[in-house]
């Protein structure tokens, strides 16, 4: 409806009145003019199309429809006047940019109008009703019953909304054919998976990919095996998908190697056309000689075994933390003071209300900022074992409430239930009374902190290997400033929250005694400070650096050399296109044909005239951004060759973060009340669920024609 007309038929009474009044003119000419709505059409685009402002005749007043349905009471003195009373102050119209009805909608997108109306394209977004993660069936669907389930609940809840859909289901559909059973439910979800799966296919096309792949147990102590597809679309951008979840009678290569080639072959995919494996490092997986990779190498040669970055890290880390005594100490004395303190409800609700008090004398002796997002109330964080960045958390979490801490264990030494229960916490609170305790919770946050960017940034989906190693070297770099750097800070910062927490601070100077039964291997002319920044300090940085060099050697990898030479973070040393050309000879001699090969040189020699020249060139910050630099400048068109090898280094998987989500949502999907999912409905509603960016972007018409189309039904769809 046009604006003219709109405006006629929502004001028609009130025409003729405003008319006398001003002498000249109606009502919707009046309007436009002092609302200027042909003057700014893109602003005031939504007043013109209103459809849902309503008048009406009976009480002479304006309501708005969607702030009737949807609107939450907040107490506002004019939320009431287009919902409940109605508005009908017509001189107000002639305020122009104060005009009720642009206050009404106003500017902000958050204002209470404009939720309204998101709600109700929410609401009329049927697609992104299917509840992700959640059962589909309930416990009772019988008619009567108050537990249907979300399947039947939302079927009733769209037909309530609309009369046409209301017609046919439910009890309005064919009794034979209301495709509402169980076995219904599973096959939709089958349709729009299938559907997910083949845009997957149709995106990575005839292009080279690479396979990550991991396996865990589910609820019902099913092994399952996860494969996640990783490439390069069309637009540059790297991409991470979720493809299968397979169920495996036993884990070993020949096993997993035989279902990943039969999902693969099922879908039309070449394994010839695989350029690299992502696996963690179990035996079965990396064998030299039987392990999956070599059984994967034999078929496709090129389909290059990356042992996965962040489990790299995490053995690195774990190993380097055994390494040296205090600071395994450390772990182990932590990880008892957090299970002891967590262990009972009474003794966590103590330590909080503990933690609040200390939070509100500090806000009181005006020794806290207050704002939002501060000071908010937090617990003791448990370590876990697979997951290196929870021992950051713990440190941190114990460093903030460490005081709360030690009150909730000197409490627990005075008034324990049972001797065990006085003796676990004087021996924890004993140990963090300690200097050495201290220290080693400080040394380790600051080195936890360093390598905990690099654990987050190697999990990321669009993560590349070269941007993975300039990660690796940085991070090496900064600990070993810390080790040439940081000591003073770092003994200072300590001294100084010993002082705060009443913690006695030996003497630097004076010789130091071993502890605790180790006075046998008592060292002579060993002061404390030396013991502290050589035996501890430098001790435990130094292991860090080993490991990361053992693990994340650059000058074992020759791939990872030559590709450099595409990274333009690199090419301030000179672009080297033999290193790439020799890259192609040695890695990708199936990619290029003898001609390309030649002519890929060419290519090189043009482009790095070009980049020499090109500002825009010189900014970019890695090879995926590179990538996509050449789709949207199109010379991707010009160098060919170029973007094929960009996307080929691209493809090679950095880790297995993407199966370690998927086992994640595994559990979200199939939990202890749901552990009968058979193998089928849990892979369907695993991959609308974690890729329900593709699944939401089908339309409704085309998954009732799959489901249509999967076999002969009763009733005409």
């Amino acid at each position: 409806m046009g604006k003219q007309s709109k405006i006629d038929s929502i004001f028609k009474r009130k025409s003729t009145e405003i008319s006398e009044n001003n002498g000249d003119g109606d009502f919707s000419s009046l309007l436009a003019e002092n609302l200027a709505i042909e003057n700014r059409p893109s602003k005031h685009h939504r007043v013109e199309t209103m459809e849902e402002i309503e008048y009406s005749q009976e009480v002479d007043a304006v309501f708005c429809l969607l702030c009737f349905l949807f609107n939450k009471p907040n107490g506002h003195p004019g939320q009431r006047a287009f919902t409940v009373d109605g508005f009908r102050n017509w001189k107000k119209v002639r305020n122009g940019m104060r005009c009720p009805l642009l206050n009404h909608v106003g500017k902000d997108p958050n204002s209470s109008h404009k939720l309204c109306e998101q709600a109700c394209e929410d609401l009329l977004n049927q697609a992104q009703h299917m509840p992700h993660g959640c059962a589909m069936r309930g416990h009772d669907e019988k008619r009567g019953s108050v537990n249907r389930g979300n399947f039947l609940e939302l079927v009733t809840l769209l037909s309530s909304y609309d009369k046409n859909v209301a017609k046919v289901v439910l009890d309005n559909a064919p009794k034979n054919a209301s495709y509402i059973s169980p076995d219904s439910q599973k096959e939709i979800l089958q349709v729009v998976s299938e559907k997910v799966k083949w845009a997957i296919r149709e995106e990575i096309n005839n292009a080279n990919y690479c396979i990550i792949v991991d396996e865990a147990s589910d609820m019902s102590r099913k092994e399952q095996m996860a494969i996640v597809l990783r490439y390069v679309d069309n637009d540059g951008f790297v991409r991470e998908r979720f493809f299968s979840l397979v169920h495996v009678s036993d884990t070993s290569s020949m096993t997993l190697k035989n279902e990943i080639c039969s999902v693969l072959s099922h879908y039309g995919f070449d394994i010839r056309n695989i350029r690299g494996q992502g696996y963690d490092g179990a035996s079965n997986m990396r064998g030299e000689w039987n392990g999956l990779q070599a059984l994967i190498s034999r078929e496709c040669p090129y389909a290059y075994y990356i042992h996965c970055f962040a489990h790299r890290l995490q053995l690195a880390l774990v190993a380097a933390s055994k390494e040296v005594i205090p600071v395994y100490q450390f772990f182990s004395k932590l990880a008892s003071i957090v299970t002891f303190v967590l262990g009972s409800c009474k003794r966590s609700d103590e330590l909080r209300a503990t933690f609040a008090t200390e939070i509100a004398s500090l806000i009181e002796s005006n020794e806290l900022q207050t704002g939002t997002g501060l000071n908010q109330m937090m617990n003791l964080q448990r370590p876990g074992d697979t997951r290196w960045s929870s021992h950051l958390k713990s440190i941190s979490s114990l460093i903030k409430m460490f005081r709360a801490t030690c009150n909730v264990l000197g409490k627990i030494v005075d008034e324990g239930n049972t001797p065990s229960q006085r003796g676990e916490a004087f021996s924890s609170l004993e140990a963090m009374n300690s200097f050495e305790f201290v220290f080693v919770l400080h040394l380790m946050k600051e080195i936890m902190e360093i390598t905990d960017s690099l654990c987050q940034a190697l999990q990321r989906k669009s993560q590349d290997i070269l941007n993975a190693m300039h990660l690796v070297s940085s991070t090496k770099d900064l600990l070993q400033n810390l080790r040439d750097n940081g000591w003073e800070t770092l003994l200072a910062k300590v001294k100084s929250f010993c002082e705060v927490q009443s913690v006695d601070v030996p003497d630097m100077s004076t010789c130091y005694v071993e502890r605790r039964g180790r006075a046998r291997r008592q060292r002579d002319n060993v002061s404390v400070e030396h013991h502290y920044r050589v035996d501890i300090f430098n001790a435990a940085i130094d292991f860090q650096l080993q490991e990361l060099n053992n693990r994340f050697s650059e000058k074992a990898v020759e791939f990872l050399m030559l590709s450099c030479a595409l990274d333009p973070r690199e090419w301030c040393k000179g672009f080297q296109v033999d290193n790439l050309c020799k890259l192609v000879h040695k890695f990708y001699p199936q990619d290029f044909t003898d001609f390309e090969k030649e002519e890929l040189r060419v290519q090189l020699l043009h482009f790095e005239a070009e980049i020499t020249k090109n500002g825009d060139a010189q900014k970019l910050s890695g090879i995926s951004e590179l990538c996509r630099w050449l789709v949207e400048t199109k010379k991707s068109d010009i160098y060919p060759l170029i973007h094929r090898l960009i996307k080929l280094i691209l493809t090679l998987p950095v880790s297995t973060a993407t199966t370690e989500r998927a086992f994640s949502a595994m559990t979200i999907v199939k939990t202890r009340l749901r552990n009968k999912m058979d193998d089928d409905f849990l892979e369907n509603c695993l991959i609308i669920y974690i890729e329900r960016e593709i699944a939401k972007k089908f339309s409704v018409d085309s998954i009732i024609n799959g489901f249509r189309d999967m076999k002969e039904r009763r009733a005409l769809l």
